[in-house]
C-alpha cells in the first residue's frame, strides 16, 4: 500500500472523536453581548473562597501650609468605612439534547445553543449591573423590576441623583408627564453633576436605550459637520453613528429598562451616565460551560454557569438620566 493512501482524515471521525468547542464559542458569544459589564471595573476573585468581599474607602486627606521652623499638621486618619461586596448570584443556562433530536438534527442546532447560552448570562449580568446603578442613591429599583416586561414598576423608586432629558433633577414627586426627551442641557447637567463629584473625565460612558439614540441622532449638536467635524467615513452625518458626546462614549442596549408610573399606560426610559469606577463585578467563578451524557436518558445535558457579584462602589459618579 503506497503512503499517501488511505489515510484516516478529519471528515471521517469528526462525529464521533473530534470535540466541539463548546467552552471558547460560549465564551466567546458571551463577550460579544456584553455592554455594561465592559464598561464597569472589573474584581477577578475566581478559584478563591468566601462569599463576601471587604473593600476599605479610607478618607481623603487634605494639605497643610508649612510654616518656617515648624513641625508638619499630621492628618488625623479617622475611621473608615467598609463596602461590602456580595457574591450571591449563580446563574445557569442548560439544555437537554437526546441522540435521536442530535442524530437528525442540522450542525447549526447545537451553535444555536451555544450562542444563546452565552447571550441570556451576558443579559444576566447586564441587568444585575443595571439594576445595582438603580439602586444607587436611594433608588430601589431591583426590588420594583417585573422581568416579564423590562419594567420598573412604580416611578416613586426615582435615584436622588436623576435627572431628566433637560436637566432638571427628578424627585419622588415627578410625574411620566413631565419627563422631558434627551437634549443638549440634559448632557451637560449630568456631566457636570459628576463634575462637582470630582469624577475623572476619563473613563466615563454613557448608556441610552433605542429610543434615547433616536432623539440624540435628531440634535443637530451631535451630528452636524460644523460640531462633530470632518472625519471621513466616520462622520455621523454620513452614517449617522452617534459614537461620543462630549468626550462621553455613548452605547446603546435594549436591558436598560422601561419606568412605569402605577396607574399609568405612558413610560419613560432609563439611561445613566456613569464612571468605570462606580460599579465593580466580581467573577467568582466566570463563565464556563459542561456537557455530561447521561446514558439512562440517551441525551446529553449541556450547561452554562457562572458565579458573579456586582456592588456600586461611588454613588456619586452615577447619574441616571430619565427621557421620555
Amino acid at each position: 500500500m503506497a503512503l499517501g493512501t488511505n489515510h484516516i482524515i478529519a471528515s471521517e471521525v469528526a462525529v464521533g472523536f473530534i470535540p466541539e468547542l463548546w467552552s471558547d464559542e460560549v465564551i466567546a458569544s458571551y463577550k460579544s453581548n456584553l455592554v455594561l459589564a465592559n464598561l464597569v471595573r472589573k474584581l477577578n476573585h475566581r478559584g478563591k473562597k468566601g462569599a463576601t468581599i471587604h473593600v476599605p474607602a479610607p478618607q481623603r486627606g487634605s494639605v497643610s501650609a508649612k510654616a518656617a521652623e515648624a513641625q508638619v499638621t499630621l492628618i488625623q486618619h479617622g475611621t473608615d468605612t467598609v463596602i461590602d461586596i456580595t457574591i450571591n448570584k449563580h446563574v445557569e443556562y442548560s439544555r437537554f439534547i437526546e441522540d435521536f433530536a442530535d442524530v437528525q438534527a442540522l450542525e447549526s442546532l447545537r451553535r444555536f445553543y451555544t450562542d444563546d447560552g452565552g447571550y441570556a448570562v451576558a443579559r444576566d449580568v447586564d441587568l444585575s449591573l443595571i439594576l445595582e446603578m438603580g439602586d444607587s442613591s436611594s433608588g430601589t429599583w431591583s426590588a420594583n423590576y417585573t422581568a416579564a416586561t423590562n419594567t420598573i414598576e412604580d416611578a416613586a423608586v426615582w435615584p436622588s441623583t436623576a435627572i431628566t432629558g433637560d436637566g432638571t433633577a427628578v424627585t419622588s414627586a415627578t410625574a411620566i408627564a413631565a419627563i422631558l426627551p434627551i437634549a443638549d442641557a440634559g448632557v451637560r447637567a449630568a456631566n457636570r453633576l459628576l463634575d462637582i463629584q470630582d469624577v475623572p473625565m476619563a473613563g466615563r460612558s454613557f448608556v441610552v436605550r433605542p429610543e434615547t439614540k433616536e432623539d440624540l441622532l435628531g440634535l443637530s449638536r451631535f451630528t452636524e459637520q460644523a460640531f462633530v467635524g470632518d472625519v471621513g467615513a466616520g462622520n455621523s452625518i454620513r452614517n449617522g453613528l452617534v459614537g461620543d458626546i462630549y468626550g462621553n462614549e455613548v452605547y446603546v442596549t435594549n436591558q436598560l429598562p422601561l419606568l412605569d408610573a402605577a396607574g399609568t399606560a405612558s413610560d419613560a426610559d432609563a439611561n445613566f451616565l456613569f464612571h468605570s469606577d462606580a460599579t465593580v463585578l466580581v467573577e467568582q467563578l466566570g463563565m464556563r460551560s459542561q456537557t455530561q451524557y447521561k446514558q439512562e436518558y440517551l441525551a446529553d445535558l449541556f450547561t452554562v454557569d457562572m458565579i458573579y457579584g456586582v456592588k456600586n462602589l461611588r454613588d456619586g459618579s452615577i447619574v441616571p438620566i430619565i427621557t421620555k
